[in-house]
């Protein structure tokens, strides 16, 4: 079985003015079908993915683990 491509970056987390995710720019509803989609329609989403990622804001609501973790290297270093 082929590994299915996906933009996720593990930063997951929703901007509620635009409805995209913060990391990989897919709505909760294209994230929740991805799996099911085919990979023409993948392929579509993801060419809109650079557009969206432009429209969200630049920090998460919330932090992500990925900014504790730079955020305690930097306390420490």
């Amino acid at each position: 079985m082929a590994a299915i491509e996906s933009p996720c970056i593990l930063i997951c987390s929703i901007d509620m003015k635009t409805g995209y995710c913060f990391g990989c720019g897919r709505t909760q509803g294209e994230i929740s079908a991805w799996i099911e989609m085919t990979s023409q329609q993948r392929r579509e989403i993801m060419a809109e993915l650079p557009a969206r990622l432009e429209t969200v804001e630049r920090r998460p609501r919330r932090e992500t683990r990925r900014s504790r973790l730079a955020r305690g290297r930097e306390a420490t270093g």
